[in-house]
């Protein structure tokens, strides 16, 4: 039988059962790969650095390396991008595309933190997925806001605007604030007119249109929103339209020109266009327009002129 071990508790002997020969080969298998890892890659740490190794691989160094060849596969998607006149991509579908797929990994590095995620923002971060912008839509304005940021006072290209604290400052005080509050309010759909309405409109005609228009629709060239489509960066609730106007806003974007390269930044500009608000050059739009409108001279003409020409029954009767 079995050899025992020589003890005995009680009446029971402990066998000395060799341990199953699959059990030592794998014992064994394990062993000499780890004398293998240890001689060719890095193993044990030292003072200051670890052993590196016979074959001199690192984990980083293959990330580098990977990198690298990422890099070298978008290097000539990121000189069509910085070679292509920014108002022209959307007429190259496919280059468009790659952008927004380059723009897309760079907003969740670069945006999220303030726009969220989703680019839906919060308070006091704007919505990129709707369509009412403060600087202007276009490709090119986008763009331009991404290098060049807002409220920068270190950079003399930054988009910049103004609003007064008309209550901090002492310029209106709290009851005419609250007529502002209900006049803006009744002009976004949010409350009904009303008497304190009406002295807001006063008010704001001789405090606010300057910059945002009479009709409070706004005006891009100064960055002033628009009041009236009932979207607000900051709430359109009575307290927050009320802190507003009394202690202004000066929200702040970074000018992303000084921190990455032209493509990148193109590649941003082609994903926030396509989040749904983008809009076409201001020159394309003129042009589209005046297009319409000749068209619609041209069929006018041709109604006018069908008009004017005779049936042949009123031929035969005027003979």
């Amino acid at each position: 039988g079995t050899e025992t071990v020589g003890h005995e508790w009680d009446g029971i002997q402990e066998l000395d059962t060799p341990m199953p020969r699959w059990w030592l080969m794998t014992l064994y298998a394990t062993i000499i790969w780890a004398i293998g890892y240890v001689i060719l890659y890095p193993a044990w740490p030292m003072v200051n650095s670890a052993t590196e190794g016979v074959l001199d691989w690192t984990s980083r160094g293959e990330f580098d390396k990977e990198i690298s060849a990422r890099e070298a596969e978008l290097k000539p998607i990121r000189a069509a991008l910085a070679a292509t006149d920014v108002n022209k991509l959307t007429k190259n579908p496919k280059l468009m595309q790659q952008a927004i797929e380059g723009g897309r990994s760079a907003f969740k590095v670069h945006c999220v933190q303030c726009h969220g995620s989703g680019a839906a923002g919060s308070k006091g971060y704007p919505n990129l997925n709707d369509d009412d912008w403060l600087w202007g839509g276009d490709l090119e304005a986008i763009e331009y806001t991404i290098v060049h940021g807002i409220r920068n006072p270190d950079h003399d290209q930054t988009r910049f605007s103004q609003m007064p604290a008309f209550g901090r400052d002492g310029i209106l005080q709290s009851r005419e604030i609250a007529d502002l509050v209900s006049h803006v309010r009744t002009i976004a759909g949010k409350e009904n007119a009303s008497a304190s309405s009406r002295r807001g409109g006063a008010l704001f005609e001789s405090n606010c249109a300057i910059c945002h228009k009479s009709d409070g629709s706004g005006d891009r060239a100064q960055g002033a929103p628009n009041l009236a489509d009932a979207i607000n960066l900051y709430g359109f609730d009575r307290a927050s339209l009320t802190d507003t106007i009394t202690n202004s806003r000066n929200g702040v974007m970074p000018r992303w020109g000084q921190r990455l390269d032209a493509a990148t930044i193109r590649m941003l500009a082609a994903y926030v266009y396509s989040l749904g608000g983008g809009e076409a050059p201001p020159a394309l739009e003129k042009e589209n327009q005046d297009v319409l409108e000749q068209a619609g001279i041209e069929k006018a003409g041709r109604e006018q002129a069908e008009s004017a020409t005779p049936d042949d029954g009123a031929s035969d009767e005027q003979s």
